[in-house]
């Protein structure tokens, strides 16, 4: 699988984005260690807070599949948007530090790490 594949599975994915408030559609793609794709598309509320993003939605999407473990998430929006702060968090929290690839409408822009973006996790390792 190479990063390209990833990046235009979440490219793809912003066609399915439901953004009426926003019209900011995110796509999003998460590589597991078995080797399978799971997209995920951001879906707006009209009461905000109840919105999810494309992130979350692709990782919450493999873990109910019974996965557990991941390579790499990619992440498309029309100007290379990173992750919010709760998915940062989420990222974490599931995936450890991971390659994340934010992509725009056609290729990547960036290639960074799930720890560059959440310097310092608050994670389990917290809670005893």
């Amino acid at each position: 699988m190479s990063d390209n594949e990833l990046i235009q599975r979440a490219i793809k994915m912003r066609s399915q984005a439901l953004a009426p408030y926003s019209n900011y559609k995110v796509g999003a793609a998460v590589l597991t260690e078995s080797g399978r794709i799971f997209g995920g598309c951001n879906i707006e509320n009209s009461s905000y807070s109840l919105t999810i993003c494309a992130e979350r939605v692709a990782l919450f999407k493999a873990v109910s599949e019974g996965e557990t473990k991941f390579k790499a998430l990619s992440v498309s929006t029309n100007n290379a948007g990173m992750p919010c702060g709760a998915c940062r968090q989420v990222i974490w929290d599931i995936c450890g530090d991971i390659p994340i690839l934010i992509a725009d409408d056609n290729s990547l822009i960036v290639k960074t790490e799930s720890i560059k973006l959440l310097p310092m996790p608050f994670d389990a390792t917290k809670l005893s």
